[in-house]
């Protein structure tokens, strides 16, 4: 499944390097947690979220073959303001 995601998303975005996707599995749930650059965001949510809808969509087909029920969440993860360039006294 999350090469499955990757693989849509990756082909979306600007920055393909930037896609880091997480499986959290469950007995009969998977949770996808997939996190994009900040300027990527929108291409993958879409106008009206229909795109990221048609992802939820498709991801949902093929775990129900599987007997899974599957989430995607979109993550926005918030960079640190230090860059670690700081340097200790």
């Amino acid at each position: 499944m999350k090469e499955f995601v990757e693989y849509i998303v990756k082909n979306l975005v600007d920055h393909p390097d930037q896609v880091r996707i997480n499986e959290i599995g469950g007995t009969h749930t998977l949770i996808i947690e997939l996190a994009v650059e900040k300027s990527d965001i929108g291409k993958i949510i879409g106008k009206k979220g229909k795109t990221i809808n048609a992802i939820r969509t498709l991801l949902m087909s093929v775990a129900s073959r599987n007997g899974l029920r599957v989430n995607l969440e979109i993550i926005e993860e918030e960079k640190d303001e230090e860059d670690g360039d700081a340097q200790p006294e």
